[in-house]
């Protein structure tokens, strides 16, 4: 018996040794990039030579960084909304229906999370570019053309979540309303909806998340004077390498931190997630 508990001890040792490990390693980049934005010196090396706020003053000093988030946060707040709009009805049509076209639909509506970004963003581009040309409109580079490249990537986050959701819900109380005389719009707003709040609040916040940060399909459809956050990164990296990124990193990693922790304080994402 005490060799049992031996090997149940040493096991449970090993298994939190292991998470532990694996969590080192996810954090480890943001540690060092977090650690990176208050270094004083200009070019980067290790030891540093002290440390200092300069750096993120200095990304109020540069423009592009201020309309580049500006841009991220207008298109992914835009996306958001229209995807929840197009997602929760996706959802509740899986969800509650079946049909012929069940499984293929869920499938395509999940797709845009398998499909590599570079090749949803070619995707994209070839669809606006033949738009444009049967419309002869100016759709290529546009906003609006951004923000419809943006809802595709986030309607697969709000369908996931809400689905998830909906599994959940016990449908007895939805007919015992239907039965109480509520017609369907009343017991969705009354009795669906508020069951079903926390995965809608996850998957806006995953798809905003998503969205705000996209890089590789961004690539494809942003036009002139219309670049994103994660585009402006990479141009800067380009021709300059200094801590004011790890800033601007740092910056995007606390305004998505402080959003999931004031979001789980009011409908527990560890329930959806």
């Amino acid at each position: 018996m005490i060799g049992a508990l031996i090997r149940r001890r040493a096991g449970r040792w090993a298994l939190n040794g292991a998470a532990a490990i694996a969590l080192l390693y996810i954090l480890t980049p943001l540690i060092f990039v977090t650690w990176l934005a208050f270094f004083r010196q200009e070019i980067p090396s290790f030891p540093p030579e002290g440390y200092s706020l300069r750096w993120f003053a200095a990304i109020l000093e540069q423009p592009k960084f201020v309309n580049g988030f500006s841009l991220s946060f207008r298109v992914g707040a835009l996306a958001t909304v229209i995807g929840l709009a197009l997602g929760i009805p996706a959802a509740l049509c899986i969800s509650r229906f079946q049909f012929k076209l069940h499984a293929p639909l869920s499938s395509l509506l999940l797709m845009p999370l398998l499909v590599p970004g570079v090749v949803l963003g070619t995707a994209m581009y070839v669809f606006h570019v033949t738009l444009e040309n049967g419309l002869d409109v100016d759709v290529l580079g546009t906003f609006y053309a951004l923000v419809a490249g943006h809802v595709v990537i986030v309607i697969p986050w709000i369908v996931r979540l809400v689905t998830a959701s909906l599994a959940g819900v016990d449908r007895t109380t939805e007919e015992a309303a239907q039965n109480l005389g509520a017609d369907a719009w009343i017991t969705f707003r009354r009795i669906t909806l508020p069951a079903i709040r926390p995965g809608i609040v996850a998957g806006a916040l995953f798809g905003f998340v998503t969205s705000f940060g996209n890089l590789e399909m961004s690539l494809f459809l942003v036009g002139p004077g219309r670049t994103t956050l994660p585009i402006v990164i990479l141009q800067y990296l380009e021709w300059k390498i200094d801590p004011t990124i790890a800033a601007v990193s740092v910056v995007q990693i606390l305004l998505i931190a402080i959003v999931m922790l004031i979001t789980d304080r009011y409908v527990k994402l560890a329930r959806v997630v």
